[in-house]
């Protein structure tokens, strides 16, 4: 029997989107002290529990995934992702 796999999917915003989330995080770093950093981009992890019939061929669950982040998890048009099968 094959293990199930789990999917681990990295949403960013694209580069040259603005980021008022990040730079109100790097603000409040300066705030409390942390003057060494200069830019913080925010995002979001999701992990997903891939049904039995998805964990028998890693690169056909990662194609799977990605389908669901075209479809929904991500909006492609300001976000870029990524996906790594665990």
């Amino acid at each position: 029997m094959t293990a199930p796999l789990k999917a681990r999917v990295t949403i960013m915003l694209k580069d040259g989107v603005l980021d008022p989330q990040g730079e109100a995080i790097r603000h409040a770093l300066g705030g409390l002290g942390f003057a060494g950093v200069s830019g913080v981009r925010q995002g979001k992890v999701i992990e997903l529990d891939l049904a039995p019939e998805l964990s028998g061929d890693a690169e056909a669950a990662k194609a799977e995934v990605a389908r669901m982040c075209e479809g929904l998890l991500a909006n492609t048009v300001i976000e870029k992702y990524a996906v790594e099968i665990l």
